[in-house]
């Protein structure tokens, strides 16, 4: 099977998978030595009747509801264009915080519009890769060559917009889907050719398969983990030891740089975290052996020594108790906040077989088709998803009970967040921002209310 990378990114609504919605997607599809193959992506998804947009978030896109009311694809149309021509088979989805952001994102909108909101992932030889801890690894242990940029305060940051300007990498215009996906392309090229041997390694680590072979419960051992929860005044780097497992396909670990001993003497300490923290073996998380820190002075650069380790490590298998209440904690702990409707409720459950051909059917359906389409559904969520399928994508279908179910929960959306958006817009008027794009965010509000 012939791979292929296809870098993408998103704009969006706002930064909530769950409530928010992608505007604009864009990508380009490279060889496995970053060489492009085709011609770039970047297309717009409609924003359906249902949603206010974050006006910050607009101030920054530059994207309006009513543009992609006027150029984009419906989410059914999105779905299946995506499906059918990007997340084909051998293909590695890649992006920067795409993990946390861009794939949850795909997800929520796989699940609006009946389509297995995982497969993309993994499916046929598919997988992902996200590039923002392969490039923070890099700068904690391997700097050399690389223009590293820092804030106006000197702290270190690793936005993309400042690594391309720092290196010399064409970036036309940050935040704009298209121009962040050649840009994220040159910076992956430029750690590849800068460190090549690191970035071979994290590239077969991106597999969960190989992150569970150096970071598992039968055979415990000190690791170097690379997350964005861990301090930058050590790279975001440390050594972790994995403790106990975790409830989410993952294992949770504990940063070696603390003594726990220590730790426990602190009366006033209401949470460990990220002290311990869960790593997820499918999230491409950033992990190493320790013996990467043996070469170009690594324990140095993340300010750590195998003494310091050691002793930190003994101190924590002196305390079972400490472990297993941190595995209890992790167990009776919701991953998510409660679902407030079908459409939120994505990782409420798996669906069974015959839901998942009948969502099959559900894809499948014409606009005539779906007049009269009633399915039997096992699951109690797919109702209302449909519903609301039919309302965004073939709104001419509804049947009059149809309508005034899908107006009630329309209407429910837009007053949820009207305060917050007009609040918004008023504040960013007070600062003289851009008063066409703040004139159209209040039209399309007008707009959105019923006659």
């Amino acid at each position: 099977m012939e791979q292929s990378f296809f870098f993408y990114d998103l704009e969006t609504s706002g930064l909530n998978p769950r409530e928010d919605r992608i505007m604009q997607f864009a990508g380009q599809r490279t060889d496995m030595d970053l060489n492009p193959i085709g011609e770039p992506v970047n297309i717009l998804v409609k924003l359906c009747n249902d949603t206010l947009p974050s006006p910050y978030a607009i101030m920054v896109t530059k994207i309006t509801p009513l543009s992609t009311q006027m150029d984009g694809l419906t989410e059914a149309e999105f779905c299946k264009y995506v499906t059918d021509e990007i997340f084909t088979e051998g293909t590695i989805a890649t992006g920067y915080n795409s993990v946390r952001f861009d794939d949850e994102f795909m997800r929520a909108t796989f699940w609006r519009n009946f389509y297995d909101p995982y497969e993309f992932e993994w499916r046929d030889g598919r997988s992902r890769w996200d590039l923002l801890d392969v490039v923070r690894m890099t700068r904690a242990l391997r700097p050399e060559n690389i223009n590293w940029p820092v804030t106006e305060e000197g702290k270190a940051t690793n936005r993309l917009e400042l690594m391309t300007k720092l290196n010399g990498i064409e970036h036309e215009a940050a935040h704009d889907a298209l121009s962040d996906v050649n840009a994220l392309i040159g910076v992956t090229r430029l750690v590849r050719d800068k460190q090549p041997q690191l970035y071979k390694y994290l590239f077969e680590m991106r597999d969960k398969k190989a992150v569970m072979k150096l970071v598992n419960l039968e055979r415990p051992q000190a690791f170097v983990y690379t997350s964005g929860r861990y301090s930058g005044e050590y790279g975001k780097t440390t050594v972790a030891y994995p403790i106990a497992p975790s409830k989410n396909s993952g294992v949770l670990v504990f940063d070696l740089r603390y003594n726990l001993d220590e730790l426990l003497a602190e009366k006033d300490r209401k949470s460990y975290y990220p002290i311990v923290k869960e790593l997820k073996y499918n999230h491409c998380p950033c992990v190493a052996p320790l013996g990467v820190l043996t070469q170009a002075d690594g324990w140095q650069k993340i300010k750590l020594d195998q003494a310091t380790i050691e002793k930190n490590k003994a101190s924590l298998l002196a305390h079972p108790d400490f472990i297993e209440r941190m595995r209890t904690e992790n167990e009776e702990k919701p991953e998510f906040p409660p679902a407030i409707d079908s459409e939120s409720a994505l990782y409420d459950g798996f669906l069974d077989n015959k839901d998942r051909r009948t969502c099959l059917a559900v894809r499948r359906a014409s606009r005539a088709d779906l007049t009269h389409f009633d399915p039997e559904f096992d699951d109690e969520r797919l109702p209302d998803l449909l519903l609301h399928y039919k309302a965004r994508n073939f709104e001419d279908v509804l049947t009059e009970s149809e309508h005034q179910k899908w107006e009630k929960y329309r209407l429910g959306r837009i007053n949820s967040r009207k305060d917050a958006y007009i609040k918004a817009i008023q504040e960013l008027a007070a600062k003289g921002e851009n008063l066409a794009l703040l004139q159209d965010l209040q039209d399309w509000y007008q707009s959105l209310l019923p006659y």
